[in-house]
């Protein structure tokens, strides 16, 4: 699956996209953040607390407790302000 950061989410983990494959126990975007978190430094500190992100599967916005279900592309970032 090609995950995609954006902002800070981007700098701390050091690469605005990578390509992973979660073990299977990893059902949720809530899962695979968590799962994130264990990988690397970076990863820790983008993923650290979860209610500051937000999430897109295949180019939809989804709540973090949605099922990934073969997403292709998964998309995290800080929420967005504007108007």
């Amino acid at each position: 699956m090609d995950l995609l950061y954006f902002a800070w989410v981007r700098e701390a983990v050091g690469v605005g996209q990578e390509h992973v494959d979660p073990p299977e126990a990893v059902r949720s975007v809530a899962d695979l953040v968590d799962w994130l978190a264990r990988q690397s430094p970076g990863h820790a500190a983008a993923f650290a607390d979860p209610a500051k992100l937000r999430a897109a599967l295949d180019q939809r916005f989804v709540p973090l407790d949605t099922p990934l279900n073969g997403a292709k592309e998964v998309a995290l970032f800080p929420p967005v302000t504007g108007g």
